[in-house]
């Protein structure tokens, strides 16, 4: 079993990324939230700041498209050099050619439900993808409380991985903290974003490794 911190840096100083991330050495990848205004009411980074992170770090880069067109822009990501790229069911006409495009371009393929959006929206295409996000706030903003509503989805997309019998990651992302961390993974997630209780902690990379434990202890009560 194996769980993984993504911390976010939307909540990080975004004029010295690489000295931010290389405050989290223990992080599993670095999540990249990539917002367009027009999919989500927030603009934040493209292209080329990522492209410009994947050299000044080696740590893995697993990037959030929250964009009105990912058929058009993610398999750029994937060509910079980002390690896993995720696109939201809302936003993709073709999601199952976008998903085998980013696989065949290198990289780890995720596909992201907002919060109203049921499982079987991915359910069909499980098997084409490497991971499943669940947004636990609605998307556009850090900071946001958790939505406890989320956690049966978790559990959901859960079942229908281990049915499937596949290595597909369930990850979540909003308002993942110490307080809400152990149920996220009790419910079935293995991978977590945590933008603010990284980033707003006094010692990020301890706060990683906090929030890793927790979420080991509470996977380890997950029915799986």
């Amino acid at each position: 079993m194996t769980v993984r911190i993504t911390p976010s840096i939307l909540n990080a100083d975004l004029a010295h990324l690489g000295d931010e991330v290389a405050r989290i050495p223990s992080a599993d990848f670095v999540h990249v939230d990539v917002m367009d205004n027009h999919f989500v009411p927030n603009l934040t980074i493209g292209l080329p700041v990522v492209e410009s992170l994947r050299k000044a770090t080696t740590t893995p880069l697993d990037i959030h498209l929250m964009i009105a067109e990912p058929d058009r822009w993610a398999p750029a990501f994937a060509e910079v050099g980002a390690e896993s790229v995720t696109f939201h069911v809302e936003a993709a006409h073709a999601p199952v050619r976008l998903a085998r495009e980013l696989r065949a371009k290198g990289a780890r393929a995720g596909i992201a439900l907002n919060p109203a959006t049921g499982v079987e929206a991915c359910a069909t295409m499980i098997g084409e993808v490497d991971m499943v996000l669940l947004m636990t706030v609605e998307p556009g903003f850090g900071g946001q409380k958790f939505l406890d509503l989320v956690l049966p989805k978790i559990t959901a997309v859960r079942k229908l991985v281990s049915a499937a019998g596949l290595d597909v990651w369930v990850q979540v992302d909003g308002g993942v903290s110490v307080e809400t961390i152990e149920r996220c993974a009790e419910a079935g997630a293995d991978t977590f974003v945590a933008g603010s209780a990284v980033y707003k902690a006094d010692d990020p990379d301890a706060m990683v490794t906090t929030l890793a434990g927790l979420a080991a202890d509470g996977y380890a009560r997950c029915a799986h």
